[in-house]
């Protein structure tokens, strides 16, 4: 293997570690609540903390077609360097104050910075994983979420041991010494449309913004990937943030035990799903069939939908902690795919405009699932929400089926 082919790999090692502090800054929030309701009164209501988890999801949620379109247009090494080093200090400051309405404030601020990185990370892989490799490499990425999201389940646990204050210091700190680290090691990457040629910490060729947004809103099929991608964040964003709450009432274990339970469950299966079956799957079979991706894709969506009605309705532990084992091998699948899915359909100047859309539409989803939950969690229906997900999963699943037909492996503009 060639320096260049070398290189590639370790720009996805480069981008697992950002992902892993992505989903680990935000996630750790959602298994401390009961140690910081303690010094704020008003996560002691389940819509509140509900509310305060959701601002950060209608935040990102607005800035992602944004980071997308900025994605597409400036160097996307300095873009993933900059969002990494302001978010771990949002992070660092959330252990500053003792104050609700100030946590919602930085809460916001993160879902600004945070929106920044995912469609600039995913495009750059995708440049730089052309072949037969391109859904193993960002299946990769997306265990570097996983294991983020795992990590922060331990966020109670450390909050235990000192303090809530000190988890945020010290997780921020972290995340703050590795955007450093980042800066020194990692170079962006696009294709040359005179030459032909890759080059590398260059500026992207630029589309006008209204042609390129004309060109993507005109694809049909675009329309399509979005509603893919919508339905099932929502049961994804539901795990993500009431997970740890559903283990510990449905085991009757403590957030403590429950925290990392729960995530760690999630991560190690949707690892399974991505790097072990739905990524080199669909690379093999997209080579015989170039549905390959998409069928790949509906195998995983297939598989969390008795695991979303076993965790809503399961009460004992093989029952639960299956269905979750069962839903991150499904959506690991799922994860490996969508940005390959998106490369099928979408030329490659608007790849990361593209997923900004797609990541506002599973967001606003998952913002309003956080919240709606968190309702049914007040008024004792916790489970039957999580359950009634299942259906809407379906849909997505037999839309996707009929309709995406591609044309092609790769759509290069």
């Amino acid at each position: 293997m060639n320096s260049e082919g070398k290189y590639k790999w370790v720009v996805v090692a480069l981008l697992w570690v950002v992902a892993l502090l992505n989903y680990m800054d935000r996630q750790m929030l959602s298994t401390m609540k009961e140690a910081m309701q303690v010094d704020i009164s008003e996560l002691q209501s389940a819509e509140s903390f509900g509310f305060l988890m959701a601002i950060f999801l209608y935040v990102y949620g607005f800035m992602s077609p944004v980071a997308g379109t900025i994605a597409d247009r400036v160097n996307r090494k300095w873009l993933i360097v900059g969002s990494l080093l302001v978010w771990s200090a949002v992070t660092y400051s959330m252990g500053l104050t003792d104050n609700y309405d100030h946590l919602l404030w930085l809460r916001a601020l993160m879902g600004v910075s945070e929106a920044l990185y995912i469609p600039a990370g995913l495009a750059m892989i995708a440049d730089y994983h052309t072949g037969r490799t391109r859904s193993l490499a960002i299946g990769i990425h997306m265990t570097g979420l996983y294991t983020g999201q795992a990590l922060g389940g331990f966020g109670a646990t450390v909050a235990d041991a000192y303090s809530w204050h000190t988890t945020f210091h010290w997780f921020g700190i972290v995340g703050i010494i590795y955007a450093l680290v980042l800066a020194f090691l990692l170079k962006d990457k696009h294709a040359n449309r005179t030459t032909g040629k890759s080059e590398s910490n260059v500026t992207p060729n630029k589309l006008p913004l209204l042609k390129g947004l004309s060109i993507l809103f005109s694809n049909i099929a675009f329309w399509v990937i979005l509603l893919y991608f919508a339905a099932p964040s929502l049961p994804g964003w539901a795990t993500k943030n009431w997970l740890p709450t559903l283990f510990a009432d449905s085991l009757k274990i403590p957030m403590s035990e429950a925290g990392p339970l729960s995530t760690i469950t999630i991560a190690l299966s949707s690892f399974i799903g991505a790097v072990f079956i739905g990524g080199p799957l669909s690379d093999r079979w997209v080579q015989k069939n170039l549905r390959g991706r998409i069928y790949t894709g509906a195998i995983g969506l297939a598989l969390t939908i008795p695991s979303l009605i076993l965790l809503g309705y399961g009460n004992t532990f093989i029952t639960v902690v299956g269905a979750a084992v069962c839903f991150g091998v499904g959506y690991g699948m799922f994860d490996a795919n969508n940005m390959p899915i998106l490369c099928q359909f979408v030329p490659s100047r608007l790849r990361g405009t593209a997923y900004g859309f797609m990541n506002m539409v599973g967001v606003f989803a998952g913002a309003a699932v956080t919240q709606v939950l968190g309702r049914f969690k007040d008024e004792g229906n916790f489970g039957f929400g999580f359950a009634a997900l299942a259906a809407i999963v379906a849909l997505a699943l037999i839309v996707q089926l009929i309709t995406l037909r591609p044309k092609t492996n790769d759509f290069v503009d």
